[in-house]
């Protein structure tokens, strides 16, 4: 994924006048942060952390994200949502959905 893409995304998703950081991690630097942060003993593909009202972070594990299948695109406009204050179910599943289905299709 190119940084323009990237852009595009957030624009679409967050606005324009939020700012967001993106990294790749390490899987114990993720496991890491997991425990800390959310209680859970193991590595994950993503996490994303708010920071201010226009601000977040999304911080992914390429090698967590291939087993399980995640494409990285998939994951970034997951990690967005749960910024924009969505949580997991059928309402998060279906702006996954559409979102990934137009990038993949026109954008990427």
């Amino acid at each position: 994924m190119k940084k323009a893409d990237i852009e595009k995304i957030k624009n679409d998703i967050l606005g324009k006048r939020y700012e967001l950081s993106f990294c790749f991690i390490s899987k114990n630097k993720i496991k890491s942060l997991n425990k800390k942060y959310r209680g859970k003993d193991e590595p994950t593909d993503i996490l994303s952390f708010p920071l201010e009202k226009d601000s977040g972070e999304i911080l992914i594990c390429k090698e967590i994200a291939r087993k399980k299948k995640n494409p990285i695109l998939f994951l970034v406009i997951h990690g967005m949502l749960h910024l924009k204050g969505l949580r997991h179910g059928a309402k998060m599943e279906a702006y996954e959905l559409t979102h990934y289905s137009r990038y993949r299709r026109r954008h990427l």
